[in-house]
């Protein structure tokens, strides 16, 4: 027999009563002058849902009310018949494209005198609202990865020093079948992050359509709920594994929603189970973490009888993208001005590379990883070099450079000579071999620029003083100008200097023995 429906006031404070006041049966029957069966029934639903009070004063009416109509539901046998498939829909739905309308022309199909459309949605989403304590599917399978740190740090001891090493906590969980993956890294720097990314993706086997990641400097470089400036590496990645960066956006916390309960799941799972053991390096760590992680993935759903791992295989593997043969291999992006000597300066390394002369002056794009220096114009690549991370070198591709006298912008051999030629004799002297100390004149503009400029700084009679002596001690370099001037050697007297030379030994041979 059908329980006749009351006021879903009165169911709250029915359970109120019975939870908050611990009011038997009978008392929060005279209370609320509803019968003693009434009050044992809705009790009993109550239990059998699995909710707590808590959940109760979380949900809306309606969603109360759908807790309480089972009887009147279970009732009607065409109603009985749709609720065994409520599951399967709530799978199919998570599907790409597919929609409760399609699900519903395949049910008319099955059930020609069925629901009315309306009552079919009417009927799932009353049962789905009962999950909306729970796990609930409201993304596509495959569409969606949010990756986050969690607050919380583990450690590992150096077994050499004894040193406590603090790891960072990495987590990532699939937004249709919401399979965790953990990992732990030793910074939040972009190369740890990227390398957990991809760890991520291989741990699951592919890559899902987007990729949604906390405002960290690693993945954003500026949040904004509109625009955000996504890490250029980070972009690169994506673009390496044919997904898209979703950022979620700042002081919008149901967009983390998902991300934040895998990290309280994985402080409970992971972290507590591992508090009193010790480990000797990052790799024994994340031993540990994997162990833990497989028995939450493989743990079934509160209220569901299946596992992460069980739904992720069922709705959401097949789904994901294949992954490219190779890893990605980190790219680091530069945006710079080629300068008058034909090179661009590589802030990493200290080190210069050549483009095409025809560029000088020009903004341009440089994008290397730890073999390759690329150089683009307008996307358009304009050299390409071995990286190299000797400080200050030049690395110069011959047919960058313009003819020996040519002028680009003004800036050739000639003008530096001539520039010198007005401050002193030995000054141009000085620059014409800094000039062709080189293999490239070009690679030694900047030294020449250094030396002439020093002319502003200091008298040009001590300038020429100094470049005499570099001649003499054959020591053609700005560094040497430099430090002379500022050491005041050209003011030392000539008894002063003898110091300078070094002592008779007749295994050091004189000047003339090299004529």
């Amino acid at each position: 027999m059908t329980r006749k429906r009351i006021n879903v006031e009165k169911v709250r404070e029915i359970l109120r009563l019975n939870q908050e006041l611990k009011f038997s049966i009978r008392k929060i029957a005279d209370a609320l002058q509803v019968s003693k069966t009434s009050v044992g029934e809705y009790l009993a639903e109550f239990k059998r849902s699995g909710l707590s009070w808590y959940d109760i004063t979380q949900m809306s009416d309606t969603e109360v009310i759908c807790i309480f109509e089972k009887n009147n539901q279970s009732a009607n046998p065409m109603y009985e018949a749709l609720a065994k498939d409520f599951s399967y829909y709530e799978k199919e739905l998570a599907r790409v494209g597919v929609t409760l309308y399609l699900l519903w022309e395949e049910y008319k199909e099955r059930n020609s005198g069925g629901f009315s459309y309306s009552r079919f949605c009417h009927h799932y989403r009353m049962w789905e609202g009962k999950l909306k304590a729970g796990m609930h599917i409201e993304h596509k399978a495959g569409d969606l990865l949010y990756v986050d740190f969690t607050g919380k740090k583990m450690h590992w001891v150096d077994a050499g020093t004894g040193e406590v090493i603090n790891a960072e906590i990495f987590v990532t969980i699939m937004g249709a079948s919401q399979l965790i993956y953990v990992e732990a890294v030793k910074s939040q720097q972009l190369e740890d992050w990227i390398w957990a990314n991809e760890n991520a993706w291989r741990y699951y086997g592919g890559a899902t359509r987007g990729i949604c990641p906390d405002n960290l400097k690693s993945a954003v470089t500026k949040a904004c709920n509109y625009e955000p400036l996504l890490n250029e590496t980070y972009y690169d990645l994506a673009r390496h594994y044919n997904t898209v960066i979703l950022p979620t956006r700042p002081a919008k916390p149901k967009d983390k929603s998902l991300v934040e309960n895998a990290v309280r799941l994985v402080y409970q799972r992971i972290f507590a189970k591992l508090r009193n053991q010790t480990f000797f390096s990052l790799q024994e760590l994340n031993q540990a973490i994997w162990e833990e992680l497989e028995n939450l993935n493989n743990t079934p759903f509160q209220r569901r009888d299946m596992s992460r791992r069980e739904l992720f295989n069922e709705i959401e593997k097949n789904e994901l993208q294949p992954l490219p043969a190779e890893r990605y291999e980190i790219k680091h992006f530069q945006v710079s001005r080629a300068e008058f000597n034909h090179h661009i300066y590589l802030k990493e390394d200290k080190h210069y590379y050549s483009v095409p002369y025809q560029y000088t002056g020009k903004k341009v794009k440089a994008i290397y990883t730890s073999r390759t220096v690329e150089v683009f114009s307008d996307n358009v690549r304009i050299a390409l070099h071995q990286r190299d991370r000797k400080k200050y070198g030049y690395t110069t591709e011959k047919s960058h450079m313009p003819a020996t006298h040519q002028f680009v912008n003004g800036w050739g051999t000639d003008r530096f000579v001539k520039w010198a030629s007005q401050m002193g004799g030995s000054i141009e002297t000085f620059i014409e071999l800094l000039l062709e100390s080189k293999e490239h004149p070009q690679q030694a503009f900047k030294s020449c620029m250094g030396v002439l400029n020093l002319g502003k700084k200091y008298k040009s009679e001590d300038l020429e003083k100094v470049c005499k002596k570099a001649i003499e001690y054959n020591s053609i370099s700005f560094r040497f100008i430099n430090n002379a001037l500022k050491n005041n050697i050209h003011k030392m007297e000539p008894e002063d200097t003898i110091n300078l030379k070094l002592p008779f030994h007749k295994n050091i041979r004189g000047k003339g023995d090299y004529k």
